[in-house]
């Protein structure tokens, strides 16, 4: 699996290359500004992309930035994005094309190398995974969506854990109660936020990002 990283600071952009190296990820690019990592982007179509948000030369959301013109050029190019703060606005725009595979993680989730590893993988074979953290401080603007304010309560937990990237079993060990009925209260889920029938994934991903864009 090929990846190109976006990171600034040096120490840990080369920790990122040895830690996916040692998982037996190919390190397409590693590059330190918004504008080389277009470039890398657009020129090595990478598997999936792992982007500090602020690179320079501005510093503010220069990879972000690079990041969503990427995926504009090559539809669904999966972007797992670092920050060192939760930034509501950026995970917004993140999520704002609606096809998925991408990530918003904070810096300190790379110490676990094993979490961290696993959500690069997710990313890169079509998932959403988001940073709990991140989460909360999106749930407590999510006031606006009919369908989302018909769910009760365990099915809000349900969809937390679904964003998180959790698989049915995950969530049913977290919540204390059988894959039956994490999968009756998906099937609610989807049903109340007016999803259409897929035979795919599709319509987890739609649900989860119906969740995280309000």
């Amino acid at each position: 699996m090929r990846v190109v990283i976006g990171e600034d600071q040096f120490l840990l952009r080369d920790g990122l290359v040895r830690l996916l190296e040692a998982h037996e990820f190919e390190i397409a690019a590693a590059v330190g500004s918004g504008p080389d990592l277009l470039e890398a982007l657009v020129g090595e179509r990478p598997d999936v992309a792992v982007v500090d948000i602020r690179l320079p030369p501005s510093f503010t959301d220069e990879g972000l930035r690079a990041a969503i013109e990427a995926r504009r050029r090559i539809r669904g190019l999966p972007v797992l994005v670092l920050s060192q703060y939760v930034e509501r606005l950026y995970a917004n725009e993140l999520l704002a094309d609606g096809v998925g595979s991408v990530g918003y993680l904070l810096k300190d989730r790379v110490f676990d190398g094993d979490q961290f590893v696993d959500a690069v993988r997710q990313v890169a074979t079509g998932g959403t995974v988001m940073d709990p953290e991140v989460i909360s401080r999106l749930l407590n603007h999510n006031t606006r969506d009919a369908g989302l304010d018909s769910l009760t309560a365990r099915e809000r937990d349900v969809l937390k854990l679904m964003a998180e990237g959790r698989s049915n079993s995950s969530i049913a060990g977290a919540l204390f109660v059988s894959e039956k009925a994490v999968s009756k209260h998906i099937n609610n889920i989807l049903a109340k936020l007016h999803l259409p029938q897929s035979e795919d994934d599709n319509r987890r991903v739609l649900a989860v990002l119906a969740y995280l864009k309000h």
